[in-house]
């Protein structure tokens, strides 16, 4: 899947261009006035709901994004917590309040805008250049969506577009802001490094009992959480599917009650010439055009076998002009209204009186009729028993599910029957605690968040009860039973003195390391001496790597307003680092390009910041409530 991605870069573009749309988009402002109630409302913008299905919907949008971005690399639990969820909903939020603002600015967007922009995404023009009409409705299709929908999806897009590049476009950074942080990050620093190591102190560090009792009492690192072993049953759709069998009558039955389903409408190949006279025209301006596709229609009537010629020259439909107006093949539903009920009423090679669209005058002529065809039996077998495996799957787990849940509450103190009811195995495993273990796979059921708190509550770990049926994942039940419960202990202290000596050295001898290295820092700050340090290093943000990061930060903190400057850190589990700072060094020579890319970089983070500050104005107009929030609000947030 990612190496299909990757080789079809532009077919991928325009892809994820669909799912990208919010869903809003497609069904307009109005139809959300109408969706849902207070028990799934989940927050508030103008008074108009955002409610759960619509956020639902929103997060699994963002999924399938990533998961067509991402293939096989696509991991879904990076979206399966509460601040991606939040995410999602302000994301919603956002959407909606700058589709208010535009709808109040009365922003739209002409016919001409919305085609160019069609016609201008990567992957759907021929190799003669050509806009490829067939793959364009062939995507829509796989998609679910028609061209009138996806446009009216595209139109709201640009429209909303118009009110962000309103704000970000206006945002700017001054030269000497950009100068400065590119100074920044180009100054290199010489430094001399002086080190107090832990391992150097360590003879010098006096071990007593009470030392030992003290550390192992305060520490935690020897403890051992609560462990349970149990034991488990797993029902799953899957296990199901292999006991199902369908047979060629019941493909058969399915195909006849379906036909429907397996046949493909009648298609018509049409050209047209569109003399275009927008629906908000003046009168005059639709007149006008009116008369000029009367006098072409007069025209074709005498020389029919002109219509190519004629197209080319004067149709205002640039996707089909220069094609002598073919369409191409369309179904219903792929043409505006008017237009399809006048080319379904013609016959083969019959011409069309004037039919009017809100985007002009268009005159017909029927090139080719496809009748709608029905896909033979066998063509279409393996799917319908595909089909009809899925749905008494789907009917026979909802009813195993009931059963599997009903036993394992019924018959509480063992899962042998539910086990023998239903022919299902009893697993068992071992050292299970309250949190997921990382070192097995996040898909075993018996490692599921919700199996585990299910297994540590209070009746299961105390009654050595079933828990109840726990669903870890579509069409997935676990039930389980704690079999032996070890609490949470420390191990004994004889047991693990020798590990407590070796800790309480490593600490002792740090802090004598630390203290060496303070009191040698003091003496330097008081009188300058080079004596010790290692070799002079460089050191600058673009060349870091291979410097301990702690002694990074604590060079590129150091005041340098006086040379040499000595500063002290402790490094995490090395030591304490005495640094000495000897010189400050500025670039000779400016790379243009990268200041100038470098101070596009900070006018994005501007622009973002403005737009940022812009939506909360825009929220606070609208009076946004946020009612069921993913991520709880700090006290007194609103």
């Amino acid at each position: 899947m990612f190496d299909f991605i990757r080789t079809h870069q532009r077919l991928m573009q325009f892809l994820l261009l669909l799912v990208i749309f919010p869903s809003f988009a497609l069904f307009g402002l109005e139809s959300y006035t109408s969706m849902g109630d207070s028990s799934t409302t989940v927050a508030k913008v103008d008074g108009q709901a955002i409610t759960q299905p619509e956020w639902d919907a929103a997060q699994r949008e963002q999924m399938e994004r990533f998961r067509q971005m991402f293939g096989g690399q696509f991991d879904p639990k990076m979206f399966d917590t509460a601040e991606a969820k939040q995410d999602v909903l302000d994301g919603l939020i956002a959407q909606r309040v700058l589709a208010a603002e535009a709808k109040r600015n009365k922003l739209s967007v002409s016919d001409q805008t919305l085609q160019q922009t069609i016609m201008g995404i990567a992957g759907l023009t021929t190799a003669d250049g050509k806009f490829d009409v067939e793959r364009y409705k062939s995507l829509l299709a796989a998609q679910g969506m028609t061209p009138a929908m996806y446009e009216a999806s595209l139109r709201q897009d640009l429209i909303v577009q118009q009110v962000n590049a309103a704000i970000q476009s206006t945002a700017f950074s001054p030269d000497s802001l950009a100068q400065r942080l590119s100074e920044l990050g180009e100054q290199e620093r010489e430094v001399q490094y002086l080190t107090f190591k832990p391992a150097d102190y360590t003879a010098q560090v006096k071990v007593t009992d009470d030392m030992l009792k003290a550390y192992y009492d305060k520490s935690n690192e020897f403890s051992v959480p609560e462990q349970v072993k149990a034991e488990y049953v797993v029902l799953t759709a899957d296990a199901l599917a292999s006991q199902i069998n369908v047979s060629d009558a019941d493909i058969k039955s399915y195909y006849e009650q379906n036909a429907k389903q397996y046949g493909v409408d009648e298609q018509r190949r049409a050209s047209h010439i569109l003399i275009a006279a927008n629906k908000d025209a003046p009168a005059a301006e639709k007149a006008a055009a009116k008369a000029k596709a009367e006098k072409l229609l007069e025209t074709l009537r005498r020389s029919p076998q002109d219509f190519a010629k004629l197209a080319k020259e004067n149709s205002n439909d640039p996707g089909s002009a220069e094609r002598g107006g073919d369409l191409d093949f369309f179904s219903k539903g792929m043409m505006v209204k008017p237009f399809e009920d006048a080319a379904f009423k013609l016959k083969q090679g019959e011409l069309s009186d004037l039919v009017e669209s809100d985007y002009g005058f268009h005159i017909i002529k029927v090139t080719a009729i496809k009748p709608a065809t029905l896909k033979p039996l066998e063509q279409v077998k393996g799917d319908i028993a595909n089909d009809i495996r899925k749905q008494l799957v789907t009917k026979k787990y909802a009813e195993t599910a009931d059963v599997f849940s009903n036993t394992v509450y019924e018959q509480s103190d063992s899962l042998k029957a539910v086990a023998d009811k239903l022919k299902l195995k009893i697993e068992t495993v071992n050292n299970l605690s309250r949190q997921p273990n990382p070192a097995v796979a996040a898909t075993a059921p018996f490692n599921s968040p919700k199996f585990l708190s299910a297994l540590f509550s209070e009746d299961s770990l105390k009654n050595k009860r079933n828990t109840e049926a726990v669903e870890v994942a579509p069409n997935t039940l676990i039930a389980g039973r704690v079999v032996d419960y070890k609490p949470a202990s420390k191990r004994p202290f004889d047991e693990v003195k020798a590990q407590v000596r070796e800790r309480v050295i490593q600490v002792e001898a740090l802090a004598l390391a630390k203290k060496a290295g303070e009191e040698k820092l003091a003496a330097l700050k008081a009188k300058d001496d080079a004596t010790g340090f290692s070799a002079t290093q460089t050191v600058s943000r673009a060349k870091s790597q291979g410097v301990n990061p702690a002694l990074f930060l604590a060079v590129m903190k150091a005041d340098t307003s006086k040379l040499p400057s000595y500063v002290g850190v402790e490094v995490p589990n090395q030591g304490y680092g005495v640094l000495r700072v000897t010189r400050v060094v500025q670039p000779s020579n400016v790379d243009k390009a990268k200041r100038q890319a470098e101070q596009q970089q900070i006018t994005a983070a501007l622009a973002q910041e403005e737009m940022q500050a812009y939506l909360d104005v825009l929220k606070e107009k609208a009076k946004v409530k946020i009612l069921k929030p993913a991520v709880a609000k700090a006290d007194g947030a609103e």
